[in-house]
């Protein structure tokens, strides 16, 4: 078996959800090939090179593929991916994008949210907002799936891959990049975090959200959002956890203001450890927290800035 594993990257870095995907494959057994598709991507591919358990990087390097553009990268991975039985890529917002894309130029069914392996064509996956688990096998000949990076550990250093170029310039020419907004922050990344704060629809307004932010920051945590908060416009979506924002799974999750809808806990209750802030003592959340706190939250989180 042969499989091939999408690498996500900025150009220069890998993220880390690729080590997270390499796992996965490693569980699915056979060579694993990394594709690095990207502008100017050396310094990613050469990160990936040294990822355990990787035999080999394929890299390619051209402009139609610097901003990873869905229509160009589908073209690519079906152009590539039908040598292999097995294609895996990050369940991000880039790897449901392209992926979906390749599997239907491959005429083959795509598998989401993997988050188990039970043999090369039998897999695991979260239904119903993640109240049931599936168990599904799949009888392609490629099978394209992307993989929830929370459910595997990442992929340990002290690889030596062989890194070979492509001359493969795939450019759909159908879109095109026109700009970015990137937020910036000091503190981590979301769903890189080791802790992780969110508040939500019990914030009342935005600027309440600041309250955590001081916490945050005494604490070296990412702040999230519940949907309703998001839909409410306290912050913006790239805050937002849950089924159809970024799934997390720190080490210690802190739930304020948020009663726990399914889709919500969806996205968060792989958390090592999760604390509950809210004043309504029959709120869901508290049925998946470790910690529960019933209390008004506009006491109880000044009270634990104070006390840090």
């Amino acid at each position: 078996m042969s499989i091939l594993v999408i690498a996500e990257h900025d150009n220069a870095t890998l993220k880390g959800a690729t080590l997270n995907t390499v796992t996965a494959a490693s569980k699915i057994g056979g060579d694993v090939v990394v594709l690095v598709a990207g502008s100017n991507c050396g310094a990613a591919a050469e990160a990936a090179a040294q990822i355990a358990g990787v035999s080999k990087v394929l890299v390619a390097d051209n402009a139609a593929y610097e901003y990873q553009l869905a229509e160009n990268m589908g073209e690519l991975i079906a152009e590539i991916g039908k040598n292999y039985t097995h294609i895996l890529a990050s369940a991000t917002t880039a790897g449901k994008d392209f992926l979906p894309r390749a599997a239907a130029l491959l005429d083959v069914n795509m598998l989401s949210e993997v988050i188990g392996v039970e043999s090369a064509d039998t897999f695991t996956r979260p239904i119903y907002a993640g109240n049931a688990i599936a168990t599904v096998q799949s009888s392609d000949a490629i099978k394209v799936m992307t993989v929830r990076g929370t459910a595997f550990d990442a992929a340990a250093d002290g690889g030596s891959a062989t890194v070979e170029a492509l001359d493969t310039a795939k450019n759909a020419g159908i879109s095109a990049f026109v700009g970015e907004e990137l937020a910036k922050s000091d503190r981590p990344e979301l769903t890189a975090a080791k802790i992780v704060i969110s508040g939500g629809r019990g914030m009342q307004n935005g600027d309440n959200f600041e309250m955590l932010y001081k916490v945050a920051d005494k604490l070296g945590a990412a702040v999230g959002a519940s949907r309703a908060a998001v839909d409410a416009g306290f912050v913006p979506n790239d805050m937002q956890v849950g089924q159809t924002g970024k799934i997390v799974a720190p080490d210690l999750y802190v739930a304020v203001g948020i009663s726990g809808a399914i889709q919500h806990l969806a996205g968060m209750k792989d958390s090592k450890v999760i604390v509950a802030i809210n004043k309504d003592e029959e709120a869901p959340i508290f049925q998946v927290a470790d910690y529960g706190l019933v209390a008004d939250l506009f006491d109880a989180v000044p009270e634990l800035d104070n006390a840090l």
